[in-house]
């Protein structure tokens, strides 16, 4: 039996012990990476413009202006982390590349472009359900991210899961209908609308 004095202090010392184990198993760094920059409202503004766009090279100028807001990392440090992760996997330095992206996340676990980055290594190096992971994270944090959706939708077709990646890529090219992606759900195409293309006899 514990003394009254020792059963009083129990719980305190429990709780004590807790956060220290919780501060232990935190991600280093992660408190330091303040909140990414909250581009929604532009980013919602060039979606707009993105479906109203009369040619394919005006919608890859609008495309561009999203891909820097999404760029747009938290702080410095993370800004230079995310810089040198594309620069390795724009030089087939995939696994430089991967190490780069998982400092960036520990760093920055709320950033949505860490994950979709490492997502698209994983994905060049046929990883398919990692990238899968990633996007799933990323667009938890970035839910109108439209790369990552279709991203996303061309992972699912790497995994053979040709209706989600249908429905995904569905989605995605309701916010940008010109995505390079598109042509896989032309008539005839590997995620075309079940009967697109059929020929009534």
């Amino acid at each position: 039996m514990l003394y009254p004095a020792f059963r009083a202090l129990r719980f305190p010392v429990k709780c004590v012990l807790a956060a220290a184990v919780c501060l232990l198993a935190a991600p280093a760094g992660a408190a330091d990476c303040p909140a990414a920059p909250d581009h929604s409202t532009p980013l919602d503004g060039l979606l707009r413009q993105v479906q109203q766009a009369d040619s394919e090279a005006q919608a890859r100028e609008i495309a561009n202006l999203m891909w820097e807001f999404w760029a747009d990392a938290p702080d410095e440090r993370a800004q230079e982390i995310l810089n040198r992760g594309m620069t390795r996997r724009s030089a087939f330095d995939f696994l430089g590349a991967l190490a780069d992206f998982d400092q960036l996340i520990a760093y920055c676990p709320d950033y949505a472009e860490g994950y979709n980055q490492r997502a698209f290594v994983h994905y060049l190096r046929r990883d398919f359900a990692a990238a899968l992971r990633d996007l799933d994270r990323a667009l938890e944090l970035s839910p109108r991210h439209v790369a990552a959706m279709s991203g996303r939708a061309l992972s699912l077709y790497g995994l053979s899961r040709l209706e989600e990646a249908r429905d995904a890529l569905a989605e995605a090219l309701e916010l940008n209908p010109w995505l390079p992606e598109r042509y896989l759900a032309d008539p005839g195409g590997p995620l075309a609308p079940p009967g697109a293309g059929d020929v009534e006899l």
